[in-house]
């Protein structure tokens, strides 16, 4: 379970985030969405650890951000909107990282490459490097790295970026697994046709700041926003 209790973030001394006070429960798909600049990736980005905050606190399962960094980062993972892949490294080495990262065990390991470069069809592009993808490939193996530990929390940003429709489906239908076996979603998207039919929780966030946060069904939610 994430929870977060009054986050606040000012990047070059303007805020960005204000009083930011939220809970993810185990196994729930939420959807943050909201207008270019309302701080959803910021939100991301403070999570992760890459983003200084200027008070608050972040727990993880009952563990402290700043308390236990290391232990902490090792219960997420994220997929940004833009694929963050070394040049000097393949494919299969980029993987090979994350499986080290997480301390998998090997065969465990074996069977989530095989099935999720079967799953996203990059079997042929195991020894490429980056610069020989295309932007979708690139997305492919940064989202294959996320979806390969077991983790309490996954992050994403915009995770169908650059995703032909096939791999599209293929995602939504993995994130709903992770989701039934205990992973709780935190996302972002614009596409909110794909949104409705994954997340089971929203948060509108403006200027900063969470406006609304809905269980019912998305078309309720717009419903509402929108009086």
């Amino acid at each position: 379970m994430l929870d977060v209790k009054g986050l606040q973030v000012a990047i070059q001394h303007q805020p960005t985030l204000t009083d930011i006070t939220f809970t993810l429960p185990q196994g729930s798909i939420t959807a943050l969405i909201g207008h270019n600049g309302a701080g959803k990736s910021t939100i991301m980005k403070t999570i992760m650890g890459w983003q200084e905050k200027k008070k608050g606190q972040i727990h993880l399962n009952h563990m402290d951000q700043d308390q236990h960094f290391i232990p902490f980062k090792r219960q997420l993972a994220y997929i940004p909107e833009e694929p963050f892949l070394l040049p000097e490294l393949t494919t299969m080495q980029h993987v090979q990282l994350y499986g080290q990262s997480y301390q998998m065990d090997e065969d465990t390991f074996e069977n989530r490459v095989r099935m999720l470069t079967e799953t996203f069809e990059i079997n042929d592009k195991l020894n490429e490097y980056p610069e020989a993808l295309s932007k979708g490939m690139r997305q492919k193996v940064q989202t294959i790295c996320a979806l390969l530990p077991d983790v309490s929390l996954l992050l994403i940003d915009e995770p169908f970026m650059g995703l032909d429709i096939y791999a599209t489906n293929d995602l939504l239908k993995l994130l709903q697994e992770k989701a039934a076996k205990g992973t709780s979603i935190l996302l972002t998207s614009y596409q909110l046709a794909l949104v409705k039919d994954l997340a089971d929780r929203y948060m509108m966030l403006t200027h900063g700041k969470i406006e609304e946060e809905w269980i019912a069904g998305f078309q309720l939610f717009l419903k509402i926003t929108t009086e």
